[in-house]
């Protein structure tokens, strides 16, 4: 019958796989093993077959970790290229937050003139500036005993203050606790992130 394929094969199948796209020109030999007509056995092809996988396999892999690379590289310039305006940006956030807590009175000036008076060179012979709304709710604080007792340390009302701010003067220079330069500070601190 000239549509019918006999295939002899020496040992029995182990397993069998249907390719849509098999070779036509399949036939047999007499040694009983399945040839195609460039006279590669049906054992060659498949191994071929693994070969061309594993190379385009391989070739995707490159590919894919090219692309991972140059997205990376597109990442880090559009980082470095943006950093100082997403410095600005977070500042700004920041102030607009830190303004609308100070409006609501949503701070806490003790810690305020502790963290200044922490920072100062000297805690000797040091005059303290506060906004007069602050001074009057830090001698609150003080008359009620929970606040910390800054012995030695003169307070003064300065309307030249802000809110949340304070000022020292000290025999070693004047300390300035303002909002705007500790944004600034940060600002140039995430400026200088890589």
């Amino acid at each position: 019958m000239p549509g019918t394929l006999t295939v002899h094969l020496e040992r029995p199948i182990a397993s069998a796989k249907i390719h849509a796209n098999c070779p036509d020109g399949i036939r047999t030999e007499s040694s009983g093993r399945g040839t195609v007509d460039s006279g590669k056995s049906v054992e060659q092809i498949s191994i071929q077959d693994v070969e061309a996988q594993k190379a385009a396999f391989s070739q995707a892999c490159q590919a894919v970790n090219s692309v991972a690379a140059k997205l990376n590289e597109f990442y880090d310039k559009v980082f470095v290229e943006h950093r100082e305006e997403i410095a600005r940006l977070s500042v700004e956030i920041a102030r607009k937050i830190l303004v609308q807590k100070v409006e609501d009175g949503d701070y806490e000036i003790e810690s305020i003139v502790k963290e200044a008076i922490n920072n100062a060179p000297v805690h000797q012979d040091v005059v303290v500036h506060l906004n007069p709304e602050d001074l009057v709710q830090y001698q609150k604080l003080q008359q009620d005993e929970r606040s910390e007792d800054f012995g030695g340390i003169k307070f003064v009302p300065d309307p030249n203050i802000g809110a949340a701010e304070c000022l020292l003067e000290t025999p070693k220079g004047i300390i300035e606790s303002v909002i705007d330069q500790h944004l600034d500070q940060v600002g140039k601190a995430l400026k200088k992130v890589k």
